[in-house]
């Protein structure tokens, strides 16, 4: 690829100077647990927990042999059903160091759901929590699994579950005792023997890292969701990079009150703090933003995680202006394209000046753009940065052609991070990655001159309105702007005579009233008049995935629906 193909065209190479490290988990972990054995591994304020990593590599190991004592190899799946806590996080760490591969199955799954993530990728184990406010996980796994009231630990034999031998529950003892065929997490660890701890050892030898370790289920729009089958390759070195544009350090305390079970808070939370011998802080076992800001300021934590309306409500919170917050520095938000007045207002308000966009999605383990610290503040308000280290980045037609600079079209992605493929599924696979091994990813972009891509929307999201294609980014933006407006969700809705019509749906900032007539007036003053939405509804709450990310196509249905019945 020449200098002027790269000037005129939207392809880019990341950087190449920093080697890609070539360990697994287990071994990467063993070495910085050696390294700072007294470093604070990991906070878990919600569970009063704080381990150093001396000690949180040998609670690792216990529950690594405990998993070989129950008849766990490499290979072996091992699903993971709950909200974050400490247990969650051993789980990652401990299959790692055995082979075993860790499922992570959605805390927010109802059983229906359950029963397709356990069957689609075969779980002999399930390792979960037994009741949480909103959720009896026993009672729903039950519900699929009767056999339970009727067997030991290890040998059940569900008729609608025939993969799945073990239960293993966490802090709920009162329904262990109900229950012999589930195992309190506690007493699976007092099942380990020496022997077990030597065979721990032994296994992690002879493991290699490009074997697959995490089974990560996409939260489609339509259909069931597919398995994004990742490496110790991919994903330890995603974090590693990811730390590294954080600068993050040995000193560092990151605050992570992002779900576990997705990538951003596995990969650029947990190893992410492992890469570096940082500390990896749990506010509570699921997102508050009360709880977050007190953590932060408590522990005196130096970055923080989080999706764009985590930031909103940290932000809009009554509370916000009585905590200190002045030691944080850096952090990623991710997960969903964040509001330039938002990130400017992180980065004032919450002194992150070094606060970082990340794009990609699970399949790319799941980072292969980042805004690095060093880039002009304007390209960190308003793009998604530049591709990562080792990752080659480009646009594309409909056709599958090169875009040149400026234009629009589909993110594609190829490189060291690319998912192995969906668990056992090869079609699906192939309408992913092509021949090339190019990642394709659904997602609207355009590159400028220097290599950084500003994410649009999704294809499907894409507003086509008598024959004109509206964006919604571009939309949502200006509302942004308005003063009544804390959060705006643009997307398209079925339309006799145009297509489609644009609709809105907004939230009101605290004390403030919206005022639908003066949002069209606002708009008309900045925008195209056929990009001013026709339909517009207030609401409280929208419809969102655990991770933070809008679903628009209950928004769209929703509608819909009521349009149809007006």
């Amino acid at each position: 690829m020449t200098t002027d193909y790269k000037k005129q065209y939207s392809h880019q190479q990341g950087p190449s100077d920093l080697l890609l490290l070539n360990h697994t988990i287990g071994d990467y972990l063993t070495h910085i647990a050696n390294k700072f054995p007294n470093n604070d591994a990991i906070i878990v304020k919600h569970q009063n927990i704080r381990l150093t990593y001396r000690q949180y590599l040998k609670r690792i190991d216990q529950l690594a042999a405990a998993l070989l004592n129950c008849g766990i190899r490499p290979g072996d799946r091992v699903g993971i059903w709950s909200p974050n806590c400490l247990e969650w996080s051993l789980v990652q760490f401990a299959t790692a160091r055995i082979g075993a591969i860790m499922v992570c199955i959605n805390p927010a799954y109802r059983p229906s759901e359950l029963e397709f993530a356990l069957n689609n990728v075969g779980c002999k184990m399930l390792i979960m929590a037994g009741h949480s406010k909103h959720c009896d996980y026993i009672e729903m796994l039950t519900s699929l699994a009767p056999e339970l009231s009727s067997c030991q630990f290890g040998q059940l034999q569900a008729a609608k579950l025939p993969t799945l031998s073990h239960v293993v529950i966490i802090g709920d003892k009162e329904s262990t005792l109900n229950l012999p065929s589930l195992c309190l997490f506690e007493s699976l660890l007092e099942r380990v023997t020496p022997q077990d701890l030597e065979h721990v050892k032994a296994y992690s030898t002879h493991l290699v890292a490009n074997e697959p370790i995490n089974i990560q289920f996409t939260s489609g729009t339509t259909g069931n969701p597919k398995g994004a089958t990742l490496s110790h390759h991919n994903i330890l070195n995603n974090a590693y990079l990811a730390a590294q544009a954080m600068q993050l350090t040995d000193k560092d305390k990151l605050c992570i009150p992002v779900p576990l079970y997705h990538c951003f808070g596995m990969v650029l939370g947990n190893l992410a703090c492992i890469s570096q011998g940082a500390c990896a802080v749990f506010p509570s076992s699921s997102f508050d933003p009360y709880i977050t800001l007190q953590t932060v300021e408590e522990e005196r934590c130096t970055a923080l995680h989080g999706v764009p309306t985590m930031f909103i409500a940290q932000l809009e919170h009554e509370q916000f202006d009585r905590f200190d917050l002045s030691s944080l520095r850096t952090g990623i938000m991710a997960g969903s394209t964040c509001p330039e007045k938002v990130m400017r207002e992180v980065q004032n308000k919450m002194h992150m000046e070094h606060v970082l966009i990340g794009y990609g999605q699970t399949e790319c383990s799941p980072l292969n753009h980042i805004t690095y610290i060093n880039a002009p503040l304007i390209k960190r308000v308003t793009t998604v940065g530049q591709a990562m280290a080792h990752t080659e980045v480009k646009i594309i037609d409909e056709l599958g052609n090169t875009l040149p600079i400026g234009a629009t079209g589909e993110v594609c992605a190829r490189g060291y991070c690319v998912m192995q493929g969906y668990w056992q599924d090869e079609q699906k696979t192939k309408g992913a990655i092509d021949e090339e091994g190019w990642l394709h990813s659904g997602d609207l972009g355009v590159m400028d001159d220097d290599g950084y891509v500003t994410i649009v929307g999704r294809i499907k999201e894409m507003i086509i309105r008598g024959g004109e294609n509206i964006y919604p980014r571009e939309i949502e933006e200006v509302l942004y702007h308005h003063p009544s407006v804390q959060d705006a969700a643009v997307f398209g809705v079925h339309d006799e005579k145009y297509g489609e019509e644009v609709c809105v749906w907004l939230q009101s900032k605290p004390e403030h009233e919206i005022d639908k007539d003066n949002i069209r007036a606002y708009l008309k003053d900045k925008l195209a008049y056929f990009k001013v939405p026709k339909h517009i509804r207030v609401v409280e709450e929208y419809p969102m995935t655990v991770t933070g990310k809008l679903q628009k196509f209950k928004m769209r249905q929703s509608m819909e629906q009521e349009l149809t019945e007006s």
